[in-house]
């Protein structure tokens, strides 16, 4: 058993760094973060636990996609700040599909390893899009349209949100479903961009949804002008 005492969560937050390793090949899988209670349900359900950083919340590896981490063993380094897990994989660690989330090579860009997992089945579409669009903020902004959005000046794109959020008005207005749900595709795509240009996880707005169940509406929004 570790003793947690001994762990220095002071250093990041109350966080520490994980490195996981496939307990028998020896792969990187990926890095995560864990603050004292991830690692307390990690070690006490032996599958691993992290804290989302962008979610702000605790989650399990494999809450949604299936893709678990069975921990074999939690090695504490030298410093008492970093933890490495070594662990049996079900499924694949990335949520690109990849068995690693290690596969660009950062001198050629050449990615070397293959999807072996379609992360459509695996992932919710929202989520999805939200990690396709931070990884367009390095992409040639003359060639990507999120990229624009993203490095350009935010007036820019709060203008787009506008724009869409009108036009999907006209089209309830209109009482046409078809551009109902083009519109509402367009307006859930900017806001997405605005949320990833400020790295905030949609799974933060998924959190605060749940939080307003059986909130009336007046409540809630007493509590927000209280404030």
């Amino acid at each position: 058993m570790i003793d947690l005492e001994k762990i220095d969560f002071k250093k990041q937050d109350g966080m520490i760094p994980v490195v996981v390793q496939d307990t028998e090949t020896l792969e990187v899988l990926m890095l995560a973060y864990m603050n004292k209670e991830a690692l307390e349900l990690t070690i006490s359900t032996n599958y691993a636990h992290y804290f989302s950083r962008s979610k702000q919340r605790l989650w399990k590896k494999g809450e949604e996609s299936g893709h678990t981490q069975k921990v074999n063993e939690i090695l504490l380094d030298c410093d008492n700040d970093t933890i490495l897990l070594k662990v049996e994989q079900h499924g694949v660690a990335c949520h690109t599909g990849r068995k690693s989330c290690f596969f660009t090579n950062i001198k050629t860009n050449e990615i070397i390893s293959d999807v072996e997992v379609n992360p459509n089945s695996s992932y919710s579409v929202i989520d999805l899009l939200y990690h396709t669009i931070l990884e367009r903020k390095h992409s040639d902004s003359e060639k990507s349209y999120t990229s624009s959005l993203l490095n350009g000046k935010e007036n820019n794109l709060l203008k787009k949100i506008v724009e869409e959020a009108g036009e999907l008005t006209f089209a309830l207005k209109d009482n046409n479903e078809n551009e109902i749900i083009y519109e509402s595709a367009d307006v859930t795509y900017h806001i997405l961009v605005a949320l990833a240009k400020h790295n905030i996880s949609p799974d933060r707005i998924k959190q605060e949804l749940a939080r307003r169940f059986g909130l009336s509406g007046i409540d809630e929004k007493n509590s927000r002008t209280n404030k």
